[in-house]
Parts: structure tokens; sequence; C-alpha cells
């Protein structure tokens, strides 16, 4: 029995990979992102296989050893033959000892890469490629799946029923991959058959949902790894294969739920937890204790809690019931009889326009304006000054006119609040979407007819109220039962692309003034310079005259005085001009009187500088005896 495990071992390998070989190549022809999943599955379908047929051969090695080494005891009963080492007289059971320590834990952290590294690799080329299958290759694909998920089915049937009955351990692993393999091929046909029919998203809702199984692969993989780690060790206790998949037999065998939990539970802990009178209990009522848990869930939906701040419109059969319900708990038919709808009706909520805000972005202090804030979006607006632009053609003078708009990036919160819950929830499809979308409009509208320069300065709290009472008005014309509270308008710059250039316009303007009020101050005080020296001169000029007038005068009058002076004693007059003159002349002269006139006075005169008068006639005080 034994040799035919084996060959069953063999056959399912042979079938694994050959199978898996097509379905890669079906998979490349049709391209089937479902294809792909269902390839890797396959592949560790093949790994699993090799790995639990090379183990059968082993312990089939063994098995015979033990054999010939009990038939040669018996015949010979000499017992020198065990004298030699046990891994010389016993090298099968050796080889197998070490396949099981080394190579076993070995394959299974290679498996548990290859599913992970399948699962991260296939959902994230998943959710990148645009690829689709080509329509005129999807039904021979699609018959070709089929045949695969039936040749998997009927094997895997076979060799599942077999390890069941024989409880042959080894053949557990790739009959339960054969016979998963099975579904995942039958999903794989049912996703090309859903494009066919109309339902282009079918093959890759599947592909998604084969690489939530093969994460879930992965993860029971890794847990077995480290629940090995700290499994007690039962000498002589057949130990369950560490790369047999659990996820893999549920997915084979959903019946065996409990038997593979209670397999799960003895291997872990050592002992039979599922002969004890709980697990044997909780096998034989599960059936009521779910029916019983839907039952309370089902009854739970009778009951509805309203949070204060919020309103819940009911619905029943599909019709809505009024007035909404408010805070409080109330009583309804059960899903799908009754159905409610929640909606924060005290919550002020905020819609964007014109940005998407960057959650991962850190706060900053500091905003550039040629640094991008969030995920923005540009606006027309007006422009009242057009530049002249040169034409690039040397040859002619064009001179080409800039368009009279620009390009504005503006970030617009928009919080409203939900002020009649019927009309927000039944009037239109998407509230949210249409208010944002009606915002968007008048905002666009309303760029269009101001001015660049009036916005970007003084206009702004004006554009603000100006688009609150505009959209609020879009609003109530849609019969949206909101109520508009506040429009911001915050970070207005210039695209950031252009914000530099931008930047050098605004500064060659502040230059530009900041000259003029430079020339009009120099004026002022060139003037002002100007003024006063004329005015010093002027006044300068007439104390200059008055003096000379007054001058001339005196000597007029001096001369009419001197006249009858000179009339009347003309030798005295004479005289004492010339003593007057003289004494004029030598009043910085020193003078020697010479008062004895009967000697004959030698007089020398010395022509040396002499030292000045102040220093010759000091006064200096007589010294007094003490």
């Amino acid at each position: 029995m034994e040799r035919n495990t084996q060959k069953n071992g063999l056959v399912n390998l042979m079938a694994a990979v050959m199978i898996f070989i097509a379905a890669f190549v079906v998979t490349c022809y049709v391209n089937s992102l479902a294809g792909q999943a269902a390839s890797i599955f396959l592949g560790l379908g093949a790994l699993v296989a090799f790995g639990s047929w090379f183990q059968m051969r082993l312990e089939e090695n063994e098995r015979l050893e033990k054999l010939e080494i009990d038939e040669l005891a018996r015949t010979k009963g000499d017992s020198t033959l065990f004298d030699a080492k046990e891994s010389e007289v016993f090298p099968a059971r050796r080889s197998r000892e070490q396949f099981e320590k080394f190579f076993v834990p070995g394959f299974a952290v290679l498996l548990f890469i290859l599913e992970a590294g399948g699962a991260w690799l296939l959902w994230r080329w998943i959710g990148k490629t645009t690829s689709g299958i080509v329509d005129v290759r999807a039904m021979p694909s699609l018959s070709l799946f089929a045949i695969f998920a039936l040749l998997l089915f009927l094997l895997g049937r076979f060799s599942v029923t077999i390890a069941r009955l024989g409880d042959y351990r080894l053949l557990r692993p790739g009959s339960s991959f054969l016979l998963a393999g099975a579904y995942v091929c039958a999903f794989t046909a049912l996703g090309i058959a859903g494009i066919k029919t109309g339902f282009p998203k079918t093959d890759f809702w599947i592909a998604r949902g084969l690489c939530v199984l093969l994460g879930l692969m992965a993860a029971e993989m890794l847990l077995t790894l480290l629940l090995e780690i700290y499994r007690p060790r039962v000498k002589g206790k057949i130990t369950r294969p560490l790369y047999e998949s659990r996820v893999v037999g549920l997915l084979a065998q959903p019946e065996s739920l409990f038997t593979t939990a209670a397999q799960t539970l003895d291997y872990q802990f050592g002992f039979n937890v599922s002969e004890t009178w709980f697990f044997q209990l909780l096998q034989k009522n599960l059936a009521y204790l779910i029916l019983a848990q839907l039952a309370v869930l089902f009854l739970s939906t009778c009951v509805v809690f309203v949070d204060a701040g919020e309103q819940v419109v009911l619905e029943h059969f599909g019709k809505r019931i009024d007035p909404p319900l408010t805070a409080g708990a109330h009583l309804k038919l059960p899903w799908p009889v009754d159905k409610i709808y929640r909606y924060r009706t005290e919550q002020i909520q905020t819609i964007y326009v014109g940005f998407t805000p960057d959650t991962g972005k850190d706060e900053q202090n500091v905003i550039l304006w040629t640094v991008a804030h969030n995920q923005e979006q540009n606006f027309l607006v007006a422009n009242r000054q057009t530049a002249t632009i040169q034409s690039d053609n040397t040859d002619t003078n064009d001179t080409l006119k800039a368009p009279p708009v620009s390009l504005i990036t503006v970030s617009i919160p928009v919080q409203f609040q939900i002020t009649n819950v019927m009309d927000w929830a039944y009037n239109n499809g998407d509230p949210t979407n249409l208010l944002t979308d009606l915002a968007t409009r008048e905002v666009v509208h309303y760029l269009a007819g101001v001015d660049l320069g009036d916005f970007l300065s003084h206009a702004r709290l004006q554009a603000a109220d100006t688009l609150q009472q505009q959209i609020q008005a879009e609003a109530n014309e849609y019969n949206l039962g909101a109520k508009i509270l506040f429009v911001g308008l915050q970070d207005v710059h210039p695209p950031t692309t252009v914000a530099g250039d931008y930047e050098k316009v605004v500064g060659a303007y502040q230059t530009y003034f900041a000259k003029i009020l430079n020339a009009k101050a120099d004026a002022i005080r060139t003037n002002a310079l100007a003024g006063a020296l004329a005015f010093t001169t002027t006044n300068v000029a007439d104390a200059t005259r008055e003096q000379l007038e007054v001058s001339a005068f005196a000597r007029a009058a001096l001369f009419t005085n001197q006249i009858p002076a000179f009339e009347a004693a003309p030798s005295v007059y004479k005289q004492r001009a010339y003593f007057k003159a003289f004494a004029d002349a030598t009043a910085s002269s020193r003078k020697y009187i010479l008062l004895v006139t009967n000697t004959q006075d030698v007089i020398i005169f010395d022509l040396e500088d002499k030292i000045r008068n102040d220093l010759l006639d000091l006064n200096v005080p007589n010294e007094q005896s003490p």
C-alpha cells in the first residue's frame, strides 16, 4: 500500500508540474490577471508535491531498510551486527532525520518567501497594470482552464480520499493543493467568462481575491514556523509536515474544518485536545450556535441608536419614512425590510475647491509661492493690464499682445451644514459631489470676471462673501438642504511653475516705484537746498548793501562835521589829525620815551626776531618770604 501511495504522490507531482506549465502558457496567451495568480498558486502546489513525494521516498527507503535489518537479525542471530554506529547501520533513517531537521524547515521558509513575495508583487502589479484579456483568445483560454480544473479535481479528489482513508499524512499536502488548484482554475475560468458576458472587472477582482489567498497562506506559514519553535516534542509522536497548508486544506475540503482544527490543536499542545468534552460539545452543537448567533444578529437590526448631533433616514422596502429619526433609541423592522442611513446634521462639514489636501505632508510655518502646498489646480482670472511682448523675429518690428487673462492657484475650503436631511438624501444622487461641482463652477465664473491685481490685494474679503452668497443660491436652486457657513480664500498665488518669474515682475515693479520715490525725495531735497541758499545769498546781499550805505552816510557826515573844525583852527586840526593817524599806525609798536634832552644818546637797533610782547609783559607775582 505504501508503494501505491508513493506512486500516487509521483502522479500528483507530474500532474501539478504539467498543469502549472500549461496554465502559465495559457495565461501569457490570454493576458489574464487571475491566470497569473493561479499560475503562482499551481507553482507552489508543484513544489509542495515534490517535497511530499521526496519525503515519502525517504520514509519508504527507511521502511525497507528496517525490514532488511530485521530479516538479517532473525536469520543470523548475531548481535555483533548492531555493535557498529547507528548512522552506519541505519543510513536511510539517518537521511530521513537529516531531511526533516534541516530541509523541511528551509523548504517551509522558501514557501513563505514565495507566497509573501508573490502576493505582494502581484498585488502591486494588478494595481498598476492597464492591460486586459485579449477578446479573441478568451474562449480557448476559458476552455483550457475549465479542462485544468476538471483534471485537477479528479486527481485531487481521488488522492484526498486515499489520504484520508489511509491516514497518509505525506500524501495530504500535494493532494490538497491539487484539489484547491482545481477550484482556483475554475475561478479563473469564471473571471474570463465574466469579461465575455460584459463584466470587465471580474478578472481583476478574482485576481485580487487570489492575492489575498496567497497572503493568508504566507501568514499561516509564518505562524506555523513560529509555533514550531515552541511546540513540545513528544518522542515517537508523528509530526505534521511543516509545508502542509491548513488554509489550502480547508479550501480543498471545507467539510473538514473541525478535523483540521482538532489536528492543529493536538499537534500544537501535544495531547488530544479534540477529545475533551468542551470540544466535543462544540462540534456537536456548532450548527445551533451559528444559527443562534445569526438570529441575534438579525434581531439586533431591529434597534436603532441615534447619536447626538445626527439624524437617521428610515426606509421601508425602499420607501422613505418621514420624519427622520432623531437622537435616542428607536425600534424598526429587521433588515432588509427596513434600512437606515445616518447623517451628521449638526456637524460642520468641509469640501475643498481648487485643491486636494495632502495629509501626508507636515505643516509648514513658512509657505512660499514656489513650493506646492497641496495637490492644486489652476484657474483663469482676468487681467486688466496687458503686457506688450516683442516678437522673436528680428526682421520685423511686430509686437504681440499678451492675452487679458492669467493663471492663479487658490485653495478654497467651503464649510457647510445639513439643514434638511430629507432634501440632502433624496433630491440628488450624490449631494456632496454635487455641492463640490457647484462651488467649483461658481469659483470659475467669479475668477473669470475679477482683476488679478485686485484679487491678490484688497478684494479677497469681498470675494469670499460674494462666493458664499452665489454658492448658497446654487445650493438652494438644487434643493440640497445645506447651508453654506464659510468660504475661505487661502494660499492665493500664481502657479508654482511661474511663481519665480512672477516674483521677479513684482520685484521689478517695486524697484520701479522705489526709484520714483527716491527721485521725488532728491527733487524735494535739491529744491529745498536751492531755496535756502538763495534766501541766504539775498539776505547777505541786503545786509552788505545796508552796511555800505550806512558807512557812506557816516563818512559823509564825518566829512561835513570836520569842515567847521578845520576852518576854525587849521593848524591845530592838521596837528591833531597827524597825531591821531600816527597813534593809529603805531598802536601795535613798542615805544621808548627819552625824557633827558641834554645828553647824547646812542641808539642801537637790533633787527633780529624778538620774543612776542605778550611773553615779555608777563606779570610775575613777588615771592613772599615765609
